[in-house]
């Protein structure tokens, strides 16, 4: 429980301090900054042998790049339009949607209209309401909700976190040119600073400490406890960046996370497998590499 509650603060801190760099870099700078920072100490620790990839296991890899670099930029404009606590909670509607989205039970119907009429109480028509920055946080949960598919293939055609650590890797590259652009433009290093510093707090951190926790976890525990992000991602926004929600959006995200921790800890035994339990090829790493995508690599 301290690993992961201490990956919840390390990931939900680097997305605030990312915040802070967006008026020296704007969002698009700082997410290039930060995936080229995560790319490296990725490829460092994992060592992907990408030569040795057949086409059936690039072609997952490559479209797990692209929702690398298209989630992290709507997740980085959407905290700028709508503030760090709403666009966590609108992304995590990703994985509950995937969750929910193959269950016959009564009680994940249930699950998901709260999760609806959260979503509605966020979005509800005010003079200040910002339609362009929800929209961005539901394609980030929509980016998520296929990372989580595309990684289930990677995980079964990819040994270890080989998949993940390359695709991180390509998804820097499509960051590069921008990054290049950034650095000429010789902003404060203090906006340098905080974008490496996300790159760290979103990815390193947060992808050891969740494989340290699943070693000694279940997948459902982990994915219950995994619930607090939204909750900790508001903390830090008040914290960190002054963002104040009113109580109706409090209840909005409990409301979310609520719904996701039901539905993790009602869904049948049988379906959830502890990584040491599960002996398939690459299920330690399916696990893991979830994990790396929800509070790591993604951030």
């Amino acid at each position: 429980m301290a690993m992961m509650t201490g990956s919840a603060l390390s990931n939900q801190a680097g997305a605030a301090t990312a915040a802070l760099a967006f008026p020296v870099l704007g969002p698009a700078g700082v997410v290039a900054v930060r995936q080229c920072v995560a790319a490296v100490a990725l490829l460092a620790a994992v060592r992907p042998r990408v030569r040795s990839f057949t086409w059936p296991q690039w072609w997952p890899v490559l479209a797990l790049a692209v929702v690398f670099a298209t989630m992290n930029l709507t997740l980085y404009i959407a905290i700028d339009r709508i503030g760090l606590g709403l666009a966590v909670t609108l992304e995590f509607l990703g994985p509950l949607s995937v969750a929910l989205a193959a269950s016959r039970r009564l009680t994940d119907l249930a699950c998901a209209l709260v999760a609806g009429a959260a979503v509605l109480v966020l979005a509800r028509p005010q003079p200040s309401t910002d339609y362009p920055g929800i929209a961005l946080g539901l394609v980030a949960a929509a980016c998520w909700a296929c990372y989580i598919l595309l990684n289930r293939a990677v995980g079964r055609r990819v040994p270890g976190a080989q998949g993940p650590a390359a695709a991180a890797g390509l998804s820097a590259l499509l960051y590069l040119p921008l990054a290049v652009v950034v650095l000429l433009r010789q902003p404060a290093l203090s906006g340098l600073g905080e974008a490496a510093a996300a790159g760290i707090l979103c990815s390193a951190v947060p992808m050891l400490s969740d494989l340290m926790a699943l070693r000694r976890v279940s997948a459902r525990f982990f994915g219950i406890f995994m619930s607090i992000n939204p909750v900790v991602a508001a903390l830090a926004g008040l914290v960190v960046l002054g963002q104040a929600l009113a109580w109706a959006q409090w209840l909005a995200i409990a409301a979310i996370v609520a719904a996701n921790a039901v539905s993790v800890a009602l869904r049948p035994a049988g379906r959830d497998r502890s990584p040491d339990r599960d002996t398939r090829p690459g299920a330690a790493s399916e696990v893991a590499g979830v994990a790396a995508g929800n509070r790591g690599i993604t951030g």
